[in-house]
């Protein structure tokens, strides 16, 4: 099911805490981070946030900046991002700033918990996930509402909650100057089983006395289970195939080969190089040592399910992934009859013992290069 881009946003002193136990709110952000955030703000479909922190802090959640606004606009978006919180009692004050600023806004929560807010009198649309928070449908909701990019501005727990379940595309961390030493006070992530690997550094920023960091996940999910790193894979996998040098006999397609803990194994596409026939899997498979342990975990990201027969080879690329001990395959788009009939890569991966996972929200870019030979 399709799901929005998750931007998780926060602001920490140097010891890891959000906040002090004092009446105050600590700021932690400079002037021109705020700024920076609004910019933010303003370029997303949707700002989330906890019900802790709507008690907490009583945010307006707005784009302050009236230029910003009048962007939106005058691009054909609402003034205001939709305004998301989470609450699984549904017990929220109904005279918080949240519900009477900005735009439109939606609640999610349980269905005890809906019948709480309803009842509340809350101007909001309440939906109820379930006997319990389900967040892959909450974003899946969203997804199904025109939102694309989520910012996501708290509080810890929802980042702890949304990190452990491998929703985040990004984190934006910013690291404040002071420090708080108070075991008591509120800190960014909470204790848990988060995902393996370590996040991928995109950006380094110093904004006056503070430092923005922009991290991406990169660890694979296991099996069947989707993570956000596999969504940025793939996503790599299709703009691979968006640089194949074109052909009227075949597919343009983009492959990555992964370890288990986001390490990025080999890369390739259809016709690279001088070989006018390689595959992509083909081409990334070929850069990789067979001996390398880390196959056996590896998870291959191609672009077009892998073929299971081919012409100009012998070997098709679900039998090269085989025979390279990789068991994982996350794909894009299914095959069609183009070139062969009855392509079914698939079910050959399967019948390996392989886990193939399909993310048809990324089939139209996977088709993209390929417009000229389809039907």
């Amino acid at each position: 099911m399709p799901l929005p881009y998750v931007l998780l946003s926060a602001a920490v002193s140097l010891d890891g805490y959000l906040d002090d136990t004092g009446p105050e709110r600590l700021l932690l952000s400079s002037p021109a981070d705020f700024d920076r955030v609004d910019e933010v703000r303003a370029s997303v479909d949707a700002i989330l946030v906890g019900a802790g922190t709507i008690r907490a802090d009583n945010p307006r959640l707005l784009v302050n900046s009236p230029a910003r606004r009048a962007a939106r606009i005058s691009a054909g978006r609402p003034e205001y991002p939709l305004k998301v919180t989470v609450s699984g009692s549904g017990e929220l004050d109904a005279g918080a700033n949240f519900w009477h600023t900005g735009g439109e806004k939606v609640v999610y929560t349980t269905e005890k918990g809906a019948q709480r807010a309803r009842a509340a009198g809350l101007a909001a649309d309440v939906v109820a996930l379930g006997p319990d928070l389900d967040w892959r449908r909450l974003l899946a909701d969203l997804h199904s509402r025109g939102v694309r990019r989520l910012m996501v501005e708290g509080g810890g727990r929802v980042h702890t909650q949304l990190l452990q379940e491998g929703l985040a595309d990004e984190l934006q961390l910013v690291l404040a100057p002071l420090f708080v030493g108070d075991p008591s006070a509120p800190r960014l992530f909470g204790p848990g089983g988060y995902q393996r690997g370590r996040l991928r550094l995109v950006e380094s920023r110093r904004i006056e006395d503070v430092v923005l960091m922009r991290y991406l996940p990169t660890a694979p999910g296991v099996g069947p289970r989707t993570t956000a790193a596999d969504r940025h894979w793939l996503r790599l996998a299709c703009e691979l195939a968006e640089v194949c040098p074109p052909s009227r006999t075949a597919f343009s397609v983009g492959a990555v080969v992964v370890a288990a803990d986001g390490t990025e194994l080999a890369r390739g596409h259809s016709r690279e190089g001088d070989d006018p026939v390689v595959h992509a899997e083909e081409a990334a498979l070929a850069k990789t040592d067979p001996g390398d342990p880390r196959l056996a975990s590896a998870t291959v990201y191609s672009s077009l399910e892998p073929c299971a027969r081919r012409a100009s080879r012998p070997v098709p690329c679900a039998r090269l992934i085989i025979e390279a001990g990789v068991r994982r395959v996350v794909t894009a788009w299914r095959e069609p009859d183009t070139f062969v009939a009855d392509a079914d890569g698939s079910g050959l991966l399967a019948s390996a013992g392989a886990d193939v996972v399909l993310l048809p929200e990324f089939e139209d870019r996977a088709k993209a290069p390929n417009t000229h030979v389809l039907p």
